[in-house]
């Protein structure tokens, strides 16, 4: 049953934390001009518009059943750049609104476990403990999620902020490149360079917020 829970709790996480990034870039874009998103109904945090079968169920599913770090991903946005008001610069904020919606859930999560710290490493409570996954479980997925879609590879967000922010011949070259960039995804991937992104991240955020470290622990997310 410990591990039926594990798994549920993970995957209902990394559904609200999907649900998030992706109604994020749908509000962004409807804000500067593009209603396709919202017309659509992809400003909801209700995760059935944004579910990809693969990438939203199965995926996250085998790495909670494996015990891997659980991430997915979700049907894309679509956006209509040319509905946009300012279409180089309002495409960099809708690439950005995504990750940096998950940022903030992550930043609501640790503001809430600070203030409620002492009772929650005091108490002994099975309902605290059961919180304390679901807590530990939407931060440590909403800044992988975040972070994961900054590398500035495309079709990730990070490579849409980035194209917005090159210009002549380095945009240009940046255009040969974005044909290869699941590849280029994969190879990063392969050669666990995510890991070592995801241990500096946690290496500042446990030391900008060493009481973190404490909850993990008493909710069973790092030993």
């Amino acid at each position: 049953m410990t591990d039926i829970f594990r798994i549920l709790i993970q995957f209902a996480t990394v559904l609200f934390a999907i649900s998030i990034h992706e109604s994020a870039h749908a509000w962004t874009a409807d804000k500067f001009g593009d209603p396709t998103a919202r017309l659509q109904g992809r400003v909801t945090l209700n995760p059935i518009p944004h579910i990809d079968l693969i990438g939203t169920i199965i995926f996250p599913l085998i790495l909670a059943i494996v015990g891997a770090p659980v991430f997915g991903w979700a049907k894309p946005v679509m956006v209509n750049p040319y509905n946009l008001r300012n279409r180089r610069r309002d495409s960099m904020f809708v690439s950005a609104a995504g990750p940096a919606a998950n940022i903030m859930v992550a930043l609501g999560v640790i503001v809430l476990l600070a203030i409620f710290q002492q009772p929650i490493l005091l108490s002994s409570s099975a309902s605290i403990v059961f919180l304390m996954k679901i807590a530990t479980n939407l931060l440590l997925i909403n800044i992988f999620l975040a972070v994961f879609n900054l590398i500035p590879i495309p079709p990730l967000d990070g490579s849409g902020i980035l194209e917005g922010l090159l210009k002549g011949e380095a945009l240009a070259m940046f255009e040969k490149i974005k044909p290869y960039g699941f590849l280029i995804l994969l190879a990063i991937i392969y050669t666990h360079v995510l890991d070592v992104i995801a241990n500096f991240i946690f290496t500042i955020l446990f030391k900008l917020f060493p009481f973190l470290i404490f909850i993990m622990m008493k909710a069973g997310a790092v030993s």
